[in-house]
C-alpha cells in the first residue's frame, strides 16, 4: 500500500506542477492580449451606449449640421452615413 501511495504522492507533485507552468504560460498570454481586449471593451460599451440613447445621437446630428457651414453638411452626412452603417453591421454581428 505504501508503494500505491508514493506513486499518487509523485503523480500528485507532477501535476500541480504541470498546473503551475500552465497558470504562468497563461498569464503571459493574456498580459500581451490585454490592451486589444481593453480597447474592444471600450468600443462595446460604447456601441451599447449608442444603443440606449439613440435620441442623443438624432440631437448631437442636428447640432452639427446647425454648426457645419452648409457647403460641409454633405461631406459630414456621408461620413456619418458611413458610421452609422457600420454601428448597425457591428451590432446586427455582436449583440
Amino acid at each position: 500500500m505504501n508503494k500505491k501511495l508514493l506513486k499518487l504522492a509523485q503523480r500528485r507533485e507532477r501535476l500541480v506542477s504541470e498546473a503551475e507552468t500552465q497558470r504562468m504560460k497563461l498569464v503571459q498570454t493574456v498580459d500581451t492580449l490585454r490592451p486589444a481586449l481593453a480597447m474592444a471593451d471600450k468600443g462595446l460599451a460604447a456601441i451599447r451606449y449608442i444603443k440606449a440613447h439613440p435620441l442623443l445621437m438624432a440631437g448631437s446630428g442636428a447640432v452639427l449640421m446647425k454648426v457645419l457651414r452648409p457647403s460641409r453638411i454633405g461631406k459630414w452626412f456621408g461620413r456619418g452615413l458611413f458610421a452609422w452603417q457600420m454601428v448597425r453591421k457591428l451590432q446586427n454581428k455582436f449583440l
